[in-house]
């Protein structure tokens, strides 16, 4: 998980703006479009990251289909302090 959470946040283009979608989340659970809208991001933008994150296990859908609401998994928050370090390296 470690290793996916570096090429996410740190490795790859658009890791700022998982990292602002992690941050929210984590804030309170939210769908799509509320999270566009708190981070102020194109909403197929942060529509493509959700895919990203969620293939990597670090978010789930608490529900299928349109107004889906999204979670951090417990496998992210076993390895929050990772998450936490690798913040200070995202631009």
């Amino acid at each position: 998980m470690e290793q996916a959470l570096w090429y996410l946040f740190v490795g790859s283009r658009g890791g700022a703006n998982r990292a602002k979608i992690v941050t929210a989340i984590d804030e309170c659970p939210r769908n799509a479009n509320r999270i566009a809208e708190a981070i102020d991001v194109d909403y197929n933008t942060v529509r493509y990251h959700l895919e990203k994150l969620e293939e990597h296990n670090v978010i789930e859908r608490g529900q299928d289909g349109y107004g889906a609401m999204y979670f951090l998994t417990d496998q992210f928050d076993a390895h929050r302090e990772q998450f936490d370090e690798i913040l200070t390296h995202v631009e």
